[in-house]
């Protein structure tokens, strides 16, 4: 016996954050066909497509672009740039594709009037832009009329475009080597491009250095005359100067002047260093001059030889006349004597201290003459060596422009000459290394990859939509769904029945043998209401949904079925607005109902209606009122449900939806039990939410959401649902044992909870 699903427990953190892979394969799995078919559809087109592209050939050659030294003069060079450059390698690249040598190829090869070139003999393809341009009225058009040349030079340029468009130039890594490709539809004309683009370019190359030798030669030769006469110019002025200043041997004059002036200041410092010397005696003897025995102390005059001489002889004379003093008188003829002699040796010393002062004073103006005259001297010989310096200056200048010129001269005459060489043999700076060869397979389309990446994204995008449109589709279909979107368990769910177009399911489908899985959900869906309800008499369970056609009429029919094998059941109609228990039973639309019981024109017993088959009890909803809240909301309403709860165990009632009116609101307050029916995968979440907030606004007890018509097929293909009915092998021959197994289990819940 299959029970209901409940609510899980609270996922832990981990369960939380684990990634679901089965959620994603159901994704996939049930969108697989769709997903195969858009990539079925795309891979189609792709190869339509492909196979009816033309073919496109592609033929390549090698070039070697070699570092040449251009020595053709011997400053600079004459044309291009350092070939030891990588700026050199790029820029030959960039010319191998640029417009002067695709031209080049064009013109060569006549490829403007070639057909897969001329845009005269394309396809004429839809210009969406060009109709608009043409049929708006708003758009000013040109009356300008191009010429025929400008037509024609306006085509070439088209043509070059297109030239270069399929022209592919890839140099190899760490190689001077350079590979050349082209595009085309004819493989030979591939091969023929190539090998004619690498022979423009070499020509192209010869041809620029040619111009560029000759265009040396003309500007040589002009600049080499312009130089010839500077020269002669120069050494022409040189000449006149020389004679002029009369400039024979300025060099060694220089030299000559410049060590007799080296010796002039010589001679001059040691003056000037006597001078000095004897300027300091000749001052202590200025000062001293009046006084004799002054000038006598003067070191040096004491100093002197003479001077010392006269002092000695001084100092005998004293010596003599103190001897003399003890032994004579001042009166003695030898005292006289001596006396008369020291006068004499005094007069002596007072005569050579004169004679020294005279000399000091002659030496001093001797020397300071001798500084005046060499300082004359000394400016003299400066000033004519500064004049041949300033001479020589001059002289030195109008050299260096003699042979500054003379350089320019001979360097320009010999690199006119090395022109004149080198123009006669010119050297290519490329090669071809491998020709191209027309190729045996086209490079265009690839077909395998085209296709393989067509499909391979058609797969991708074809999960992509699923995944998109499963995120977007805000049905419920699953118990997760239920569980974790709605917030409801899910009490059972009721399997999709084939009905043929334009009929209806069956009311009795309870009771098919053949529809055994329909039957065991209604089951299930009894059970798992009796289960839920074993300490709460739910004597009167209403079924509702959340819109029409959810087929909450179905449940709440056969769930009376299912409920009436084991008790006595009423089945009301309350869907005053679209009843469909009437139509259902087949019973005759003026049947007395509800609506009758309710305003009071028929009695109870007068309104019920016999099930036969199932033997339940039914009111129909009636004769439709114009006014069903009023009397959904009434107290005959609550009466009537009192007096009928004491004739029948379970009271089953079907309402109006609940987004539609609020019928369903005003039952629910009457109600022990509510079954809220959803149709599976389609109706919106937001939609059953909304009319689930609106039964608990109220405080209606929701025990639960039966999913119904659920294509159990399609969900075991994709794990869903796994557990149910078929699963476990069900089918008409368990019905009557597994009844009364269920019957005996809830009548034994029911005693183990009274007790």
């Amino acid at each position: 016996m299959s029970l209901s699903v409940l609510p899980p427990e609270k996922p832990s953190l981990v369960q939380s954050e684990s990634i679901d892979l089965r959620y994603y394969f159901r994704v996939i799995q049930r969108a697989k066909w769709q997903i195969f078919a858009l990539a079925f559809l795309m891979t189609t087109l792709a190869s339509i497509v492909v196979f009816s592209i033309t073919p496109k050939y592609t033929a390549s050659a090698t070039l070697l672009i070699q570092s040449e030294q251009a020595n053709v003069v011997s400053i600079e060079e004459v044309y291009g740039l350092d070939a030891n450059r990588k700026e050199y390698l790029y820029t030959q690249f960039e010319i191998l594709k640029s417009t002067e040598i695709a031209g080049r190829v064009v013109d060569r090869l006549s490829l403007i009037s070639h057909p897969e070139f001329d845009p005269d003999q394309q396809p004429v393809g839809l210009n969406p832009i060009g109709l608009i341009k043409e049929n708006l009225p708003f758009i000013q058009k040109s009356e300008y009329q191009h010429t025929a040349e400008e037509l024609a030079n306006i085509k070439r340029r088209k043509v070059v475009d297109e030239f270069i468009e399929r022209l592919s130039v890839s140099p190899i890594r760490k190689t001077q080597l350079v590979t050349l490709a082209f595009e085309s539809a004819s493989p030979e004309l591939a091969a023929t491009v190539v090998n004619t683009l690498a022979e423009v370019y070499i020509e192209s190359h010869l041809e620029a250095k040619i111009e560029m030798t000759e265009k040396a030669s003309v500007w040589l030769n002009s600049r080499l005359s312009t130089l010839k006469d500077k020269l002669d110019s120069s050494e022409k002025a040189l000449q006149e100067y020389q004679n002029q200043e009369q400039l024979v041997d300025i060099d060694g004059v220089k030299s000559l002047e410049a060590k007799e002036l080296q010796t002039l200041n010589m001679q001059l410092s040691e003056a000037r260093q006597k001078l000095k010397q004897n300027e300091h005696i000749f001052q202590l003897v200025q000062e001293k001059q009046g006084d004799l025995s002054q000038l006598i102390t003067l070191p040096e005059v004491l100093n002197h030889p003479s001077i010392q001489s006269a002092n000695e002889a001084l100092r005998a004379v004293n010596a003599k006349i103190s001897e003399l003093k003890g032994v004579y008188g001042p009166k003695h003829p030898r005292m006289i004597a001596a006396l008369l002699e020291l006068e004499s040796v005094e007069a002596n010393l007072n005569s050579q201290t004169r004679i020294l002062v005279s000399g000091i004073n002659n030496e001093y103006r001797a020397a300071q003459a001798q500084v005046d005259s060499l300082t004359v001297s000394v400016r003299e010989k400066g000033n004519r060596y500064r004049e041949l310096s300033v001479l020589d200056n001059k002289q030195q200048e109008l050299k260096r422009e003699v042979e500054s010129n003379q350089y320019l001269y001979d360097a320009f005459f010999t690199r006119l000459k090395e022109t004149k060489e080198v123009g006669e043999f010119e050297s290519a700076n490329a090669r071809l290394v491998d020709h191209a060869l027309p190729p045996l397979k086209p490079s265009n389309p690839k077909k395998k990859l085209v296709i393989g990446l067509a499909l391979a994204f058609s797969l991708v995008l074809g999960t992509f939509l699923a995944f998109i449109t499963e995120l977007l589709n805000d049905g419920i279909r699953s118990v997760e769904d239920i569980e974790n979107k709605l917030l409801q368990r899910m009490l059972g769910l009721v399997p999709l029945q084939p009905v043929k177009k334009g009929q209806r399911l069956p009311t009795k489908m309870f009771f098919d043998t053949e529809a055994h899985a329909f039957s065991e959900s209604i089951r299930t869906l009894r059970t798992s209401l009796l289960l839920l309800n074993i300490e709460h008499d739910a004597k009167v369970i209403s079924v509702t949904s959340s819109i029409p056609q959810e087929g909450k009429t179905t449940v709440s029919s056969n769930l009376a079925f299912a409920l009436a094998q084991l008790e006595r059941v009423l089945l009301i109609d309350a869907d005053m607005r679209r009843p469909a228990v009437a139509k259902s039973f087949e019973l005759p639309a003026f049947q007395a109902g509800l609506s009758n019981i309710i305003s009071g024109t028929h009695s109870v017993a007068e309104c019920l209606v016999k099930d036969e088959q199932s033997g339940i009890d039914i009111i129909t909803a009636g004769t439709l009122p114009p006014n069903p809240q009023e009397l959904l909301a009434s107290k005959q309403f609550e009466e009537f449900l009192e007096s009928v709860k004491d004739d029948y165990d379970r009271i089953v009632i079907d309402t109006a939806p609940t987004q539609a009116v609020s019928d369903a609101i005003l039952i629910s307050k009457q109600c022990d039990s509510m079954v809220y029916v959803v149709k599976a995968d389609s109706t919106r979440e937001q939609v059953i939410k909304s009319g689930l907030s609106r039964l608990m606004e109220v405080g209606a007890r929701i025990d639960g959401i039966v999913l119904n018509q659920v294509d159990l097929k399609q969900a075991a293909k994709y794990g869903e649902y796994t557990g149910y009915y078929d699963q476990y092998g069900y089918n008409a021959s368990h019905a009557s044992s597994d009844q009364m197994s269920e019957a005996q289990s809830v009548k034994n819940a029911k005693e183990s909870a009274s007790a």
